[in-house]
């Protein structure tokens, strides 16, 4: 279904916040999943990752939690293992399972009621949502509140969003799942059209964000802490902890063919990495799926854009007369 979903043993679910632009996405795997981490940007807000780190003792997860609030939002961690908790479901440490949950934040402070942010009941509504049949993508869960295109003010931003895709070869699926709330803009990596970004004042046209940082570098200042794409790739090939951090390394590669700029020092981009499956593969097959991987995380970036919708005072990739 070219769906993120397409991998086996994972549900994924968003908590949409009514009150302002906020939520978070939740993607479970109850039976456990080995997992990785790769952390490019240099505004990272993160819980739990450390772990995930080859030479620790845990290489299993249970959750990985996107969530919107900036580090405020790293309370709906709590809803999550609470969640599982109540299933049984974590590491066992003599009769406690303890459920394993590292969690990645974007800045979307800024829209509304700030005080308003993911907690312990947005956590646990988007475990109840959580489904392995569809997944919404656009305005939701994490990409609730998602901006893009702010390098030159974020008068001039537009929305971004959600998104999803996968890869099959064979019995071999890679997948993404991404929450763009980017500083650069937004083009399609097949055509090298502009999708979304900074915006002309008041206009619904490309400011060419990107040529003007490369002309003139020393006088754009990127505002800090407002941005950040957080994401998480899995497979269903058997893994370990250090092949998947090679993965979720080269699966960077994907928002660097969409995004631009990317990896800012006021971008916390972050990517996790899952295995699911049991099929062995070997271990020179680990450069094929990391370029699937970058590839499904390039095509979840475009279609985060193109299923967002405007909010008021930031329009979305549909209503730009465009191709630019």
């Amino acid at each position: 279904m070219n769906s993120f979903l397409d991998i086996p043993g994972l549900q994924v679910g968003h908590y949409t916040d009514s009150r302002r632009p906020t939520g978070c996405t939740v993607v479970l795997c109850e039976q456990g999943a080995c997992a990785a981490i790769s952390v490019r940007g240099y505004a990272t807000g993160t819980r739990e990752t450390q772990l995930l780190d080859p030479l620790h003792t845990v290489d299993q997860v249970h959750a990985v939690l996107l969530t919107g609030g900036s580090t405020f939002g790293l309370d709906a961690c709590t809803g999550v293992m609470r969640y599982l908790e109540e299933r049984n479901v974590g590491f066992p440490v003599g009769t406690i399972r303890i459920p394993i949950v590292p969690a990645a934040v974007l800045f979307d402070l800024f829209l509304g009621d700030n005080r308003i942010r993911p907690d312990f009941q947005a956590g646990y509504q988007a475990c109840l949502a959580a489904s392995s049949e569809s997944l919404a993508e656009g305005n939701v869960g994490a990409g609730t509140g998602a901006l893009v295109g702010k390098l030159l003010g974020m008068d001039g931003a537009m929305k971004g969003g959600v998104g999803h895709y996968s890869l099959q070869s064979g019995n071999l699926i890679v997948g993404a799942v991404v929450a763009v709330n980017a500083l650069g803009d937004i083009f399609d990596p097949h055509t090298g059209n502009w999708l979304a970004g900074a915006r002309k004042p008041g206009q619904h046209e490309p400011a060419g964000a990107w040529q003007e940082l490369l002309s003139r570098p020393l006088e754009i200042q990127p505002g800090f802490g407002q941005n950040t794409t957080i994401g998480c790739i899995a497979t269903n090939a058997l893994l370990d902890k250090r092949a998947l951090t090679q993965i979720a390394h080269m699966s960077h590669n994907g928002l660097a063919r969409a995004i631009r700029p990317v990896h800012t020092t006021v971008d916390g981009d972050t990517i996790f990495a899952l295995s699911t499956g049991r099929m062995p593969v070997p271990g020179w097959a680990i450069t094929a799926i990391g370029s699937m991987a970058a590839e499904a995380l390039a095509q979840a970036v475009v279609r985060a854009i193109l299923a967002a919708q405007s909010i008021p005072g930031y329009p979305a990739a549909g209503d730009m007369p465009g191709p630019f």
